[in-house]
């Protein structure tokens, strides 16, 4: 899905129902536990708009309207009719958007990013794997370094650590203590970085376990 919107009910509704798609799936597979993890998309650029799915709701049984429209602060747009509430992380989703130009951004709470991220935090590398071509690297000689960075309950000064440790060569990052930050040009290839890089952090966490 691609494009920009406003507030019309039925355009947000749209991309509310692919959002709901999107943490389903990543909730069969135990990545959004609880009421963990969120997603967003960006609908609008000048000025800066995204969908987030809204705090406190069950990520696999969300339907088209669990979704909140937030400015380039992560902020609650008023008039759009919204139920819910954004997370307090949809800041974070809207700085990673500015840093990166991505067109969506995905969170989840998977036990291999924290348990990595406890483990290496001066950041997880990898290489010689055919899966790194998953996020467009080389899968034989080029060391690829998945950033770490530590947790904070402020958004600010979560998303000055994000900048500080931020990859170009890498769309993701693992938050100690947390999970896993992944983006992309939308919803698809971000879900894709997001399976990609939840794979090799449990590849990781595998051969950790086997020494």
């Amino acid at each position: 899905m691609t494009g920009t919107i406003t507030t019309g009910a039925p355009r947000t509704t749209g991309w509310g129902g692919a959002l709901a798609a999107e943490a389903a799936r990543f909730a069969a597979l135990g990545w959004m536990r609880g009421t963990s993890g969120n997603l967003s998309v960006v609908t609008g650029r000048d000025p800066l708009r995204l969908l987030v799915t809204a705090s406190g709701l069950d990520k696999g049984e969300l339907g088209a309207r669990d979704v909140v429209p937030v400015d380039g602060e992560g902020r609650a747009v008023p008039g759009t009719g919204a139920a819910g509430k954004p997370s307090a992380e949809a800041a974070l989703h809207a700085r990673v958007v500015r840093l990166t130009g991505a067109g969506a951004v995905v969170h989840v709470h998977t036990v291999a990013s924290v348990a990595m991220g406890r483990r290496r935090p001066g950041g997880i590398v990898f290489r010689d794997l055919e899966m790194l071509k998953g996020i467009g690297r080389s899968a034989h000689d080029e060391e690829v370094v998945l950033p770490v960075i530590g947790n904070s309950q402020d958004m600010r000064v979560l998303g000055d650590r994000l900048q500080a440790a931020l990859n170009p060569l890498v769309p993701g990052v693992v938050v100690a203590g947390h999970g896993l930050y992944t983006w992309g040009a939308d919803l698809s290839e971000a879900r894709r970085h997001t399976e990609v890089v939840e794979w090799l952090l449990e590849l990781e966490l595998a051969q950790e376990r086997g020494r």
